[in-house]
């Protein structure tokens, strides 16, 4: 490839490729770049610098993808003259890194810089700014070549140093160096890129990864990369694979246990529950698009945890097949085990659990001898039966290629509807003020009694106003106070 000139006369010498052309890219990735990032770009050159963007903004222009976020690395131009060029909008995300955010655009800036790793920890890193490198030297820090793509947006230029565009055509996941050993969270963002793209890893990546442990991570970082496999990646089931294939399942050992767990074919045809969780993962993924995040997360834990109590409630019974019989609770432990090592908020936690221990009660509203009571029942236990639906639809559809029977499931929902407790679980319709106001009680151990017992009568249909529960309340007190 030829040397690039740069507006100020100085040239790139380094080759990008060393022999061959860049592969050719099915459009003009350039044209989808928006006009403020075309711009701050401007300014750049004006400047005396070269502006590139890199990394996920061009891959996923590439793939036909809208980004989002937008890195642009600024070589030629040193750190006070960025800050001078753009005072005012632009803040520090990391100054010793070179790192900056405008307040107001979903761009980052940064600098060329060099890291080494002189420790075990995940800020045990030596960087070195330096504006003077080639985008060659630049990518070298970087973990995948399909992060190592630059594109000049201002004359479209597409610069492939390592790459990264040929492993884009063979979706194909490839470290860029030898240095892609010096973090480990590299091997779980490796897992949520296979997730996302459906690429598969190269093996000698695969070799580097199963090089890596995950013991000095931090677990905020780790459930950033969780997050991401969640939230967007397309087949999950694959991803979680790959931390099979690099023997990372043993720093999870939650999820390796179901690896060696087996299940009655007749109900899992797919295999043992390993096997199940991943396509129970995927289904989750098809069915995820209009989720509000929290939502989506809340739902996608929910369902990789949903049998992690199959590993020690799994008998064989009389006919020589597995039983699990009561591994909804017995998901506690193991699911709060996970959540806490993956570093789930606890208030997400506590959204989650109900949604393990009921998993299989949608499908038993086949039986039509449940009614309004135990959906009102379910929906206090569970909180959201629309979310507890998605799990059991998961659960259900994971198990190819059996098709299975929803009718308890779709008779919950419309019940569900009909109480008004879908998204909503009921709430008490007398509370302790009303008995304070009504009938003089103070707050006491009694009153609480007394509530727990009104609230018992409401879900069971024994009244559904507040008028008729201050009836049932006067009952209550009555009963209590004769001897």
């Amino acid at each position: 490839m030829p040397s690039t000139s740069w507006r100020n006369g100085s040239t790139l010498t380094e080759k990008f490729v060393a022999d061959s052309e860049i592969p050719s890219v099915p459009h003009n990735p350039a044209a989808a770049v928006p006009k403020n990032v075309c711009t701050v770009c401007g300014h750049i050159r004006a400047a005396g610098g070269r502006a590139l963007l890199v990394g996920g903004c061009v891959r996923d222009l590439l793939l036909g993808r809208p980004p989002k976020e937008w890195d642009i690395e600024v070589f030629g131009l040193d750190a006070e003259q960025v800050e001078r060029l753009f005072v005012g909008q632009i803040d520090f995300v990391g100054k010793s890194f070179g790192i900056y955010h405008f307040r107001h655009l979903p761009i980052d800036l940064g600098l060329p810089r060099r890291e080494r790793c002189h420790g075990v920890g995940h800020r045990d890193f030596a960087v070195a700014v330096d504006p003077r490198l080639s985008p060659l030297e630049a990518a070298k820090r970087r973990d995948f070549t399909i992060n190592a793509i630059y594109l000049d947006p201002l004359g479209g230029e597409l610069l492939d140093p390592v790459g990264g565009l040929d492993d884009l055509k063979k979706k194909c996941l490839r470290a860029v160096s030898e240095q892609f050993s010096e973090d480990a969270l590299r091997v779980l963002r490796a897992m949520q890129f296979i997730a996302r793209l459906n690429f598969d890893c190269d093996e000698d990546t695969l070799k580097k990864c199963r090089a890596l442990t995950a013991d000095n991570l931090s677990p905020e970082r780790v459930f950033c990369e969780f997050r991401k496999l969640i939230l967007h990646g397309r087949a999950i089931g694959h991803g979680l694979q790959f931390l099979y294939r690099c023997h990372w399942l043993r720093f999870f050992p939650e999820l390796e246990s179901l690896c060696h767990c087996p299940q009655n074919a007749t109900f899992h045809p797919e295999g043992n529950v390993w096997e199940h969780v991943k396509a129970a993962m995927d289904v989750f993924a098809s069915i995820r698009s209009g989720m509000v995040e929290n939502d989506a997360l809340v739902v996608g834990l929910a369902v990789l945890c949903h049998d992690l109590g199959k590993p020690c409630c799994t008998i064989w019974d009389g006919t020589g097949q597995p039983r699990a019989r009561g591994h909804e609770m017995a998901g506690m432990a193991p699911a709060i085990a996970l959540l806490n090592r993956l570093r789930v908020p606890r208030k997400m936690v506590k959204e989650i659990l109900p949604l393990v221990t009921w998993h299989m009660v949608p499908r038993t509203f086949a039986d039509r001898r449940l009614g309004c009571a135990a959906v009102r029942r379910l929906a206090w236990n569970v909180g959201r039966i629309d979310r507890l639906l998605l799990v059991a639809h998961c659960d259900a559809w994971g198990r190819p290629p059996a098709i299975p029977d929803c009718t308890g499931e779709e008779r919950l929902r419309k019940l569900a509807e009909e109480e008004g407790v879908l998204a909503n679980p009921p709430q008490p319709l007398v509370r302790g003020r009303d008995l304070a106001q009504k009938f003089s009680l103070a707050p006491s151990p009694t009153m609480g009694k007394i509530l727990a017992l009104l609230f018992e009568d409401q879900l069971g249909g024994k009244f559904s106003s507040r008028e008729d529960g201050l009836c049932r309340a006067a009952e209550v007190i009555h009963a209590l106070d004769s001897p």
